[in-house]
């Protein structure tokens, strides 16, 4: 038995042209399929603020942390695992290709501390808030 994927166009348009307009649509859309976004929780206590990035079968040095002008871009690449010989695949759902996510961050964040691992499949990015400062003063009349 062999696994054959379903074109709906072959059932509606003649063979030639669903044929045609199949090989145009994954030509057209087949790039997008090299990028990804990865699922992200952010999370925030007193203290600080939390990313987590879901990419599994990375490596940490798969991924570039870059803050600049307060925004927070997170990147990387999730390269799909070389085909090796008498392997073949019948589905293929997990995401690979590059991805790129922006986040701004709050003024309050200590941008020096910010910190990164990477650790069973999630990336956490802790983002420290700065102590409160008091805004608020008696002012004695003199």
């Amino acid at each position: 038995m062999k696994l054959v994927k379903h074109n709906h166009l072959n059932s509606i348009y003649p063979s030639a042209f669903g044929g045609l307009l199949d090989r145009f649509l994954q030509d057209s859309f087949g790039e997008m399929d090299k990028r990804f976004s990865p699922a992200v929780d952010i999370s925030e206590d007193e203290s600080q603020f939390e990313i987590q990035v879901v990419v599994p079968g990375m490596k940490k040095q798969d991924f570039k942390v870059d803050l600049t002008d307060g925004r927070l871009t997170i990147s990387g690449e999730r390269k799909i695992e070389e085909k090796k010989e008498g392997k073949n695949f019948h589905s293929l759902e997990s995401q690979f290709g590059a991805f790129s996510r922006v986040f701004y961050v709050p003024d309050n964040v200590e941008a020096d501390k910010i910190e990164a691992i990477y650790e069973d499949g999630i990336l956490k990015i802790s983002l420290p808030k700065a102590e409160k400062k008091v805004n608020k003063a008696l002012i004695e009349v003199k």
